[in-house]
């Protein structure tokens, strides 16, 4: 059998090249994910874009909490010091894949010339997380299709469980921080405590590291080639290293 640091890094990786483009699901998931490699991308001098696909309404039972979460997000991207913000609005659970929105994504991606794109690692549960992995992933390859090297890289990040990493990234100077971006999401921690489980997922991620980091961040960043191919097949692809 291959050795574990074949699974995953036993070493810190620099972080993407920018700009950043990271399409969240719903507001909150950018935050919980990868809210420490955007703080250090902003420190870094890095320019970070975020879309919120949904429209968040099914996160509670406030009448206005559409607007509540529109608001919260909004603040949190001044707190992260994002250079822009923009909010999809598509059906909370159920965020569709169509031409249309996989216009609207590759669109998006060439307006704003980024060189990396983040989207959700496909082993999270959460119908519209998996849902908006599998859209960026088709809006990527149809990029990339029409000219490779254009093509921003690829990466997957993680929201509430751990996927399939291959690179790992130290927030622990900036944990403090990011603590206090997720504290600014008071309509989703009153549902949860999504703090602590964050908290204990980045914590987690430090397994293979030296003791010097106390909390990382995990992602799998992809050969643009892979992006001949489906996510379903290069996930199938990754995991087949647990077997050999």
């Amino acid at each position: 059998m291959i050795e574990e640091h074949q699974l995953i890094p036993y070493q810190l990786a620099e972080l993407p090249l920018g700009p950043w483009l990271v399409f969240a699901p719903h507001a909150d998931d950018e935050t919980f994910g990868m809210g420490g490699a955007l703080l250090r991308a902003a420190d870094a001098g890095i320019k970070t874009h975020i879309v919120v696909l949904t429209d968040g309404a099914l996160g509670g039972e406030k009448a206005d909490l559409v607007a509540i979460r529109k608001q919260e997000v909004a603040n949190v991207a001044e707190f992260l010091a994002v250079t822009s913000l923009q909010c999809w609005d598509e059906p909370d659970r159920g965020l569709k894949i169509t031409a249309t929105l996989i216009d609207r994504v590759k669109a998006h991606i060439r307006e704003l010339q980024v060189a990396s794109v983040f989207f959700p690692a496909p082993f999270e549960p959460h119908p519209d997380h998996r849902s908006a992995s599998q859209l960026v992933w088709q809006s990527l390859a149809q990029l990339y299709k029409a000219d490779p090297m254009s093509c921003p890289a690829p990466l997957s990040y993680e929201i509430s469980v751990q996927s399939p990493i291959n690179r790992l990234l130290d927030i622990t100077q900036v944990m403090s921080r990011k603590e206090q971006a997720m504290a600014l999401y008071n309509s989703q921690n009153s549902e949860n405590n999504y703090p602590q489980l964050v908290k204990a997922l980045n914590k987690a991620r430090t397994f293979s590291l030296n003791d010097t980091v106390s909390y990382a961040e995990g992602f799998y960043a992809y050969n643009k080639t892979a992006l001949a191919n489906s996510l379903e097949a290069t996930t199938k692809a990754a995991m087949q290293l647990y077997w050999q």
